[in-house]
């Protein structure tokens, strides 16, 4: 039977020691079935073997590990992070974004209203002379700063 475990590592470095550990677990032919680096949890990363030395095997010699947490972790408690977000969910009015696609590509804004069943924002661009609304997919912008009445 498979168990999760959870590995430290190094703040920001959770993609780079999950591909690293990848790649040695290819190598080695280690019993590792899966690596999940949520972007919320940082510095710790999650991995699903049948035992405790597969993932010791599996970390010995990686960079950027601190150390392997002790116990396992149940499905339901990682279960969370395995389910699809729509991109609108995450964001509120007050936000500031940038559009990183489409016409706008590059321009600051400051969300106005959120329709999260269309997974669409309307933003007001912050550099125009006259505030125009401006509706784009939530997709297509990054959270620059998360203030406004709500904070996630």
């Amino acid at each position: 039977m498979t168990k999760y475990f959870v590995v430290k590592t190094t703040a920001n470095q959770e993609k780079i020691v999950a591909s690293l550990m990848a790649a040695g677990v290819k190598k080695r032919r280690i019993n590792l079935y899966s690596i999940l680096s949520p972007k919320e949890i940082k510095g710790y990363i999650i991995v699903e073997a049948e035992s405790n030395e597969d993932i010791v095997n599996a970390i010995r010699g990686v960079p950027h590990i601190k150390g392997l947490v002790k116990g396992d972790v149940s499905f339901t408690e990682i279960e969370h992070f395995l389910k699809p977000k729509k991109a609108a969910e995450q964001i509120r009015e007050g936000f500031k974004v940038e559009i990183i696609s489409g016409p706008f590509k590059g321009e600051l804004a400051v969300v106005k209203r959120v329709d999260e069943s269309k997974n669409e924002i309307t933003v007001e661009l912050l550099e125009a002379v006259v505030p125009i609304p401006v509706t784009v997919k939530a997709d297509n912008v990054r959270i620059l700063e998360k203030t406004g009445e709500e904070e996630v």
